[in-house]
């Protein structure tokens, strides 16, 4: 028997809710005049492609603990790439690496080491999953503000150097104060957990046949690691860009003599 709250299996209940809901999107997007369709259909159609996939591929490879540690890196290796490319740094990408790495790494090895979360396939690929993606959240939002900063504000930074302040101070004292605003979604997802949503781990227990008690404990778990992983994150890349390691190319010529 299905078990009570579990989505049934891919059909053409699926399809033509999937239909239905991308019809909407395209058609209010339309009416509201938005230049948006093509993009949501594209969207939504790569979505589909890409989730049949990882599916099929995670069937394979959910069940070996050493193959769920392979597709966790190819995960981070996406995420550094995409997180490089978005704040026009595509050739920084191995600092983008050790920024994402260094929030990952000590949170997954907590969750983990710790024996919140149970070491194996089926926990390692989900968690690893979550956690990389807030991490690369955090440190685009970092980038793409900070790298605009940096341009619109030039003349703070010259002014800063002409007061006799290193480079690196320099920078800190131009980017120092937006810092801050990578973090605001994780945030507020976390302090409005509950009470505005309840996230996909919540739901995804749930779901599972999981108690409420457990679902609870799964989002906190992710909740407070997600803020670790996206503080680290942000840090980090704060250091390196101030070290004018972490920077576009175009950036790095104005900043660097």
């Amino acid at each position: 028997m299905r078990q009570s709250g579990v989505p049934q299996q891919p059909g053409p209940a699926l399809a033509v809710a999937l239909v239905l809901l991308l019809g909407i999107a395209v058609a209010v997007s339309w009416v509201g005049r938005l230049p948006v369709q093509r993009s949501v259909t594209a969207a939504a159609v790569r979505a589909v492609i890409q989730l049949a996939v990882v599916s099929l591929v995670l069937a394979a490879v959910l069940s070996h603990l050493a193959w769920s540690a392979v597709f966790a890196l190819v995960m981070f290796g996406v995420a550094v790439v995409t997180s490089a490319r978005r704040i026009g740094a595509p050739r920084a990408w191995p600092w983008v690496a050790v920024a994402v790495a260094a929030g990952c790494v000590p949170v997954l090895a907590v969750i983990f080491l710790s024996g919140a979360v149970p070491l194996n396939g089926p926990s390692l690929v989900p968690m690893a999953g979550i956690v990389i993606g807030g991490a690369m959240s955090a440190s685009s939002l970092t980038g793409r503000r900070v790298f605009a900063a940096l341009r619109d504000e030039h003349g703070c930074y010259e002014a800063a150097l002409s007061l006799g302040m290193e480079r690196p101070v320099a920078i800190t004292e131009v980017i120092g104060r937006h810092l801050p605003e990578a973090l605001v979604p994780g945030l507020d997802q976390t302090r409005t957990v509950g009470l505005v949503t309840l996230p996909g781990a919540f739901v995804g227990v749930l779901l599972g046949g999981g108690t409420p008690l457990q679902a609870g404990a799964a989002q906190v778990i992710v909740l407070v690691g997600l803020l670790a992983a996206q503080t680290v994150t942000v840090v980090t890349a704060h250091q390196l860009t101030r070290s004018a390691l972490l920077l576009p190319d175009n950036l790095k010529a104005r900043l660097v003599p």
